[in-house]
């Protein structure tokens, strides 16, 4: 019989989602708008100088990207915040005193993220969907490559919230290294319109490949590269691994 508490992972996973809609005006509105704003800047824009793409037109391959932004940040943010509260509060010692493992612990926290992103990630395309008209959308890719994103992301959030006390960390790595990634692999631009040498970075960035994915399950052409998506799925597990390995060992989890 298996040892796991699936009723104590349900109760985790519906407290944090319940916790982290409760405060929807920063949660959600928040970077809704800020979407919205950065779709509608891009568009006015895009009237007076007819930016090229490979697609059909600009805005219907900006909006994938933006909701690829949105969704690499809200999972990053979820998991670190969270972590990184419940310690400086010591709310997280009652997780770790409970008759769970930490491994439980970390999926429970890891499926309410993913739950929060396939939210925030359909909001994002129902809102966006006023400015364009896709005519075909793969929704089981669409979920597909949400959940790998939320898996990644999560799992950075998680270990920057095991290993840091501070918000001062939290932030240096949202800005420093989410922030970069999350703008610069192909979200606002294709990579045809870069310099050939500089192309060089996206072939080996497999968040770029992740987003043009991503992209694709808006499309009927849909292409799918089995090394592509081996690699993104690399990236998936090791992230996955090295979240759980730190939070198994307890490697300062606690203060």
């Amino acid at each position: 019989m298996s040892n796991t508490s699936y009723f104590a992972i349900k109760t985790i996973v519906f407290f944090e989602i319940k916790d982290y809609f409760k405060e929807f005006q920063f949660n959600i509105l928040s970077p809704l708008i800020s979407t919205f704003l950065f779709v509608l800047i891009f568009t006015t824009i895009n009237k007076y100088y007819a930016f090229n793409v490979s697609e059909n037109s600009y805005i219907n391959f900006l909006i994938p990207g933006m909701i690829m932004v949105v969704i690499i940040q809200t999972s990053f943010n979820h998991l670190s915040e969270v972590l990184i509260r419940m310690k400086q509060n010591g709310s997280f010692n009652d997780y770790l005193v409970s008759p769970i493992s930490r491994i439980e612990i970390f999926f429970s926290f890891l499926f309410s993220s993913i739950f929060v992103c396939l939210v925030v990630a359909f909001l994002n395309l129902f809102a966006l969907s006023f400015f364009t008209h896709f005519e075909s959308i793969n929704y089981l890719l669409f979920v597909y490559y949400i959940i790998l994103c939320a898996v990644i992301f999560s799992s950075i959030g998680a270990l920057t919230g095991f290993l840091s006390f501070t918000w001062d960390v939290q932030s240096t790595v949202s800005n420093f290294f989410i922030l970069p990634i999350s703008f610069f692999s192909g979200t606002f631009f294709s990579i045809n319109s870069i310099d050939k040498n500089l192309q060089l970075i996206f072939q080996y960035n497999p968040f770029y490949y992740l987003v043009k994915g991503f992209r694709n399950s808006f499309y009927n052409n849909i292409q799918i590269n089995i090394y592509h998506e081996l690699y993104i799925l690399l990236v998936v597990v090791f992230t996955l691994s090295v979240a759980i390995l730190i939070f198994k060992k307890g490697y300062r989890v606690i203060f």
